[in-house]
């Protein structure tokens, strides 16, 4: 049976569990030894990253890495799409949110309890996020389906006719969204 250490909250361990129920597989799921990055995990996982999945004598601590892998060892049914410029396109489109969009979000989580006092942080981070969701409006708008955020399938999926912006309230940060985002 496989296993994968992660914690409740990681959007990355959110990913590798869409890909084991897409594909229908049996997991077992544990906190890391001792906690996240702790010297306990390290020692099972040199890097202290999450998630992570064993398989038998195979250990990878990468959400792209892993769901890449169980899609090798488990084709059926496929994550991706059958052409190698469809399947470049989402890769691309996943990573956009790994390298441009969540280190946007995480440079507020030391700010989440004391949000009092960070404004002009708050405001410039407001900004990045939103400016990178109307890059991955754009993105999703070329591509025409929501599968371009990640791992996610899905078919028949149209664009709305207006992608107007609107602005709604996120961990009370006023966050610009797409309607194709939003609709995705």
């Amino acid at each position: 049976m496989l296993k994968i250490y992660t914690v409740p909250v990681s959007l990355y361990c959110a990913k590798l569990r869409i890909v084991l129920r897409h594909k229908n597989l049996a997991w077992q799921e544990e906190a890391p030894p001792g906690g996240y990055r702790s010297a306990a995990y390290k020692a099972i996982v040199p890097s202290g990253n999450i998630p992570t999945l064993i398989n038998g004598d195979l250990t990878i601590a990468d959400s792209e890495a892993t769901a890449e892998y169980l899609n090798d060892i488990h084709p059926e049914p496929p994550m991706l799409p059958a052409t190698p410029d469809e399947r470049a396109k989402i890769r691309e489109r996943s990573r956009f949110y790994d390298t441009r969009l969540e280190p946007e979000i995480r440079a507020l989580f030391p700010f989440i309890k004391a949000i009092q006092g960070a404004d002009d942080l708050i405001a410039a981070q407001a900004a990045a996020i939103s400016e990178k969701l109307r890059q991955l409006a754009d993105l999703l708008t070329e591509l025409g389906t929501p599968i371009a955020i990640g791992f996610v399938p899905s078919t028949g999926f149209t664009p709305p006719a207006t992608a107007t912006d609107f602005t709604e309230p996120a961990m009370t940060i006023p966050i610009r969204f797409s309607r194709a985002i939003r609709s995705a």
